[in-house]
């Protein structure tokens, strides 16, 4: 059974400290236990404003490496590049922002180019931070073909290439993944979601486990650690 903890909030600049607080006191111990720190940040909408609010904390961040939990196979400068995002925010305090993904064709090659990167990092991840789309899928573990391999890759491989079935509207670019066994091989797994419809197919996915109809109720099914969920209305 996933054990996962709910911290609900009303207030947009409320949920956005909460987790940037969360996110920083883990980051803090990393440091202070093995002098640097692993994490892996969303892109999309809803990190924007934590991020912000994370940045302007006091942290050794020269000793902090940061990749995406995934991204869309589009130059850096992309507006859809989750890398850009994160690294407009946390490249000037002086982290380390490493791509996973880069503008690809083709996503099978780009998936074993991303996993090659990240076999050159300390693992496991102190953080994965995940969101999660309105249609049940976490980092781009989507429905579709690449979706088993996603899932059910060796604990070994960090990262596979996917090509969404149906393409998601606005964004609609192959990408490069976390597996769910890269996912769950992290210190601390945090979700942070917005609005009543996403609570509803989380809170599903959760109870259904295993058995689940969306991607992150598979993915989370195997967690040996306690979820911390933090939601806004």
């Amino acid at each position: 059974m996933i054990e996962a903890e709910w911290w609900d909030y009303e207030d947009a600049d409320e949920f956005a400290e909460a987790v940037a607080g969360d996110v920083a006191f883990i980051i803090e111990s990393a440091l202070d236990a093995r002098g640097q720190a692993l994490v892996a940040f969303p892109g999309g909408t809803t990190p924007g404003a934590i991020f912000a609010v994370l940045a302007a904390k006091k942290l050794k961040w020269k000793n902090v490496t940061i990749i995406p939990t995934d991204d869309r196979l589009v130059s850096p400068t992309d507006a859809l590049s989750n890398v850009g995002q994160i690294a407009k925010t946390f490249i000037p305090l002086g982290a380390r922002v490493l791509p996973i993904g880069t503008e690809n064709k083709d996503h099978r090659m780009a998936g074993k180019a991303a996993d090659a990167r990240l076999q050159d990092l300390h693992w496991p991840p102190d953080l994965v931070w995940l969101g999660m789309g309105a249609d049940g899928h976490t980092a781009s573990i989507f429905p579709g073909p690449d979706l088993d391999e996603a899932l059910n890759a060796p604990k070994a491989r960090r990262a596979v290439g996917v090509l969404p079935d149906p393409l998601p509207a606005g964004a609609a670019v192959a990408r490069v993944t976390l597996t769910r066994a890269a996912i769950l091989s992290a210190r601390t797994v945090l979700i942070a979601i917005t609005g009543a419809d996403k609570r509803r197919v989380l809170e599903k996915a959760i109870k259904d486990g295993p058995l689940s109809s969306v991607p992150v109720g598979r993915v989370l099914a195997d967690a040996e650690q306690a979820i911390d969920i933090h939601w806004c209305a």
